[in-house]
């Protein structure tokens, strides 16, 4: 019997059963990347000799009698974790060589939870792109089809649970980098709220894994279904344990509802700043039709949605002024001139960028504030709705674009070009007032890609969206093996 493409949780109840060992497992699971990822290019840092070891050390265990939420499971690893013995190099080819010597937090979870880390996942130089290739280790192509990206900055986890290497991922999300390759390649993610799941070790290459809480990002699961998301979910949830983690653990709250029908959900098609291709507005309305005809409440407009298009100026200006601290003197300074020249009455997200780059410790309060003010209208508009469904981005998975410098790159909406970063701003939904959002698979466009949605809910109450993604999978379906 061929495992390849089953869940973790079927996996895991076939292991408790004696119906197959870790080993079996894991050496399909490496067999299958030894023949299809030349082509996907999917897996960047192989760690097989030690997988095998697991897996055994794995099978022993169970035949002791342990029994762990991930106990022999095979899964991948985004490269930007720290695994003890592995490269780290986020991409950048003058960190090629350096290898830690200790796991981040997430890694050390899997590994105590009894995962088997098959190795580590492509991502674009330094995470900072919506595509994942770098010079060190090339691109990752899209499974459905290899002339076109899969996304990033978690573009090698997806791309590798769509092909069938591992049955999960964990990564990362700061402008969509778990979301955006998840509706590229048709499988699920969750990015988690704010500060639910500890970072530390998920750093760039030679920084210390200190434990710091991120502004904007986070690190979460990956999956072929939504169940597996939560199973993972619960693995990679609670405080670090050198802070916080010390006082209190986590205990996520029960989903609002466990009927569809229960449900009350806002459905948004367009955004002010971008429009949203043909494709992707199909599988959002494909998404709202389940759930009317589940007998959920289903609004397509409320009084009670902050709004889009400053959100977006917001979170823009909080996405870039986390760049600038890395900057010399004289390119702070030539940004800061042309942050000042531009016209009071410039709203347009480039201007956002640029004035978040140079941002004041006074001018980021005042920014803050209003990020504030937004997280308190969102309050308002989950005491009315249980969950926004919305595009994870315009468009399905674009062919790839290496031009050197992105800020010169475009993104082709149905033909009309726009500044290639615009395409975040429906990532940066949920992400500016640091909401918990899934994404699932919602069908596919006319050609024959994935096309994806996100399920936002309310502040740290992960399980709604993630058993809204549950229901939806059970009435239009979920993942699909690329054919």
């Amino acid at each position: 019997m061929e495992w390849t493409f089953d869940s973790a949780e079927i996996l895991a109840g076939a292991l408790r059963a004696g119906d197959v060992t870790s080993v079996e497992l894991t050496d399909e699971a490496i067999t299958r990347m030894e023949r299809d990822d030349r082509a996907i290019n999917a897996i960047c840092v192989p760690d097989f000799d030690r997988a095998r070891a697991a897996a055994r050390d794995a099978d022993r265990a169970r035949a002791r009698g342990e029994d762990r939420p991930l106990l022999g499971i095979p899964v991948t690893v985004k490269e930007s974790y720290n695994v003890a013995g592995l490269p780290t190099t986020w991409g950048m080819p003058l960190h090629r060589d350096y290898v830690p010597a200790e796991d981040a937090v997430q890694v050390s979870r899997l590994k105590g939870a009894g995962a088997v880390v098959l190795g580590k996942t492509n991502v674009p130089l330094g995470l900072q792109d919506v595509q994942s290739f770098n010079e060190i280790y090339g691109t990752t192509n899209n499974p459905w089809d290899h002339g076109r990206t899969a996304g990033g900055s978690s573009g090698g986890s997806a791309a590798a649970l769509a092909s069938g290497f591992g049955a999960l991922s964990i990564g990362s999300d700061l402008a969509g980098s778990l979301r955006t390759p998840a509706h590229f390649c048709g499988i699920y993610a969750h990015k988690p709220t704010l500060g639910l799941a500890p970072s530390r070790g998920m750093v760039p290459p030679e920084a210390p894994a200190l434990p710091v809480d991120l502004d904007l990002a986070v690190v979460g699961p990956m999956a072929r279904t939504a169940r597996d998301l939560t199973l993972l979910l619960d693995v990679m949830a609670g405080p670090d344990p050198l802070t916080s983690g010390v006082a209190h653990r986590v205990t996520l709250p029960p989903a609002r509802h466990e009927r569809l029908r229960d449900f009350r959900v806002l459905v948004l098609t367009e955004h002010p700043l971008l429009p949203t291709g043909d494709a992707v507005r199909a599988g959002v309305d494909r998404v709202a039709e389940a759930l009317a005809d589940g007998g959920a409440r289903v609004d397509r407009r409320s009084p009670l949605l902050p709004d889009l298009a400053e959100a977006a100026l917001i979170y823009m200006q909080l996405l870039a002024s986390g760049s600038s601290s890395e900057f010399s003197d004289a390119r702070y300074e030539q940004l800061r001139a042309r942050a000042a020249g531009l016209a009071v009455d410039d709203r347009s997200l480039d201007a956002a960028r640029l004035r978040g780059t140079v941002l004041s410790h006074r001018d980021w309060i005042e920014v803050n504030h209003r990020r504030e003010v937004h997280r308190h209208g969102w309050r308002g508009l989950f005491s009315e709705y249980d969950a926004v469904v919305c595009p994870v981005s315009p468009t399905p998975a674009f062919p790839h674009d290496h031009h050197p410098d992105p800020l010169e790159r475009l993104i082709a909406v149905d033909g009309v070009e726009y500044p290639y970063f615009d395409q975040v701003v429906w990532a940066g939904v949920p992400t500016m007032p640091g909401l918990p959002a899934t994404a699932v698979p919602a069908g596919r466009s006319p050609e024959g890609l994935p096309v994806g949605v996100q399920l936002i809910g309310p502040m740290s109450e992960d399980r709604t969206p993630l058993r809204l993604a549950e229901l939806l999978e059970q009435v239009i379906g979920g993942f699909e093996v690329p054919g």
